[in-house]
């Protein structure tokens, strides 16, 4: 297994990936927030001002061939800020709900985050529907799951709202109803929901880890542990694993996450974030399993990644 897995070619900050198979090409996708590093702009003008960055795999996912940026998703002038897409196939589109920002914010706080709504036949070619109405205006990094009694559920963190979970359903995928908080306690981002080996799982980035949420009916969750937190061996996986997606396919499942491999601990501030080495980063995988009810992951464990095509 390849270690890193991927790395941007072009702004080397490939982050938030998520792991598609593309029906029409035959070939498994990854789209990625493609956050720029090598850029000198003043303070955090580098994670913002970002397209989607588009590798493709032929293989199963053992190797990765950067293809370029999804165009054509502006719904207004200007260059602005897309994150953390999610991909969801559903009777014949592919629907993506992104995180979108104004323009190329220098700073975190003090401007407005929303989830926009695109469908796709081929993943190229996107139609724009709709700026969801969530919780707030400052929500990111959307997840999708088909709910066990019909309709799907979404889920996302609210920045506004302590940078929680929340939850939002819909019986179409177009319109969304918040359900409200899901996750609450400390404050994380990039829920992913999946299901394996007789139980949905959650996985979100604490900053320290994934920190991981079992369910068995995807309305209650209990806490189950926390993965990724420890350093890996493999080269760039020294740091902890963050915001991740997960693909499953029958009883194995995989996770992909990046990392920062040039921070010595933590999420650090704006001190090493002037540093290129500390902006890079990798996307990598690993496997996950279920042993006596708890969801594990050994990042360092050998593995072959042969993801199958799906129709």
């Amino acid at each position: 297994m390849n270690a890193p897995l991927f790395r941007d070619p072009i702004y080397d900050g490939a982050a938030d990936p998520v792991v598609i198979w593309n029906r029409e090409a035959k070939e498994w996708w990854m789209i990625y927030t493609n956050r720029r590093a090598t850029s000198e702009g003043p303070k955090f003008a580098w994670v913002h001002g970002t397209d989607l960055g588009v590798a493709s795999s032929r293989d199963g996912g053992k190797s990765w061939l950067y293809r370029g940026t999804i165009q054509g998703l502006d719904i207004e002038w200007g260059r602005n800020t897309f994150w953390a897409p999610e991909i969801y196939w559903h009777d014949g589109l592919y629907h993506m709900y992104v995180s979108y920002i104004q323009g190329v914010p220098v700073d975190w706080p003090d401007h407005r985050r929303d989830i926009m709504h695109y469908t796709s036949t081929n993943l190229l070619d996107w139609t724009f529907h709709s700026k969801l109405a969530l919780s707030s205006s400052r929500v990111i990094d959307s997840c999708i799951h088909e709910l066990p009694g019909g309709g799907f559920r979404m889920w996302y963190k609210d920045e506004d709202n302590h940078s929680f979970t929340y939850a939002a359903d819909s019986k179409d995928l177009f319109e969304w109803n918040v359900v409200g908080p899901v996750i609450t306690g400390r404050g994380h981002e990039g829920p992913n929901v999946f299901w394996l080996k007789g139980a949905y799982w959650m996985v979100v980035d604490e900053w320290r880890g994934q920190g991981v949420y079992r369910s068995e009916d995807l309305d209650t969750w209990e806490r189950n542990g926390l993965i990724l937190d420890q350093p890996g061996t493999r080269e760039d996986d020294g740091t902890i694993g963050l915001h991740a997606d997960v693909v499953v396919q029958g009883e194995s499942a995989y996770i992909f996450y990046f990392t920062h491999p040039g921070r010595a601990g933590a999420l650090d501030q704006e001190g090493q974030e002037k540093r290129y080495e500390s902006k890079r980063s990798s996307v990598q995988a690993a496997r996950l399993d279920v042993i006596d009810g708890v969801l594990v992951c050994d990042r360092n464990e050998p593995f072959e990644l042969s993801l199958l095509p799906e129709e």
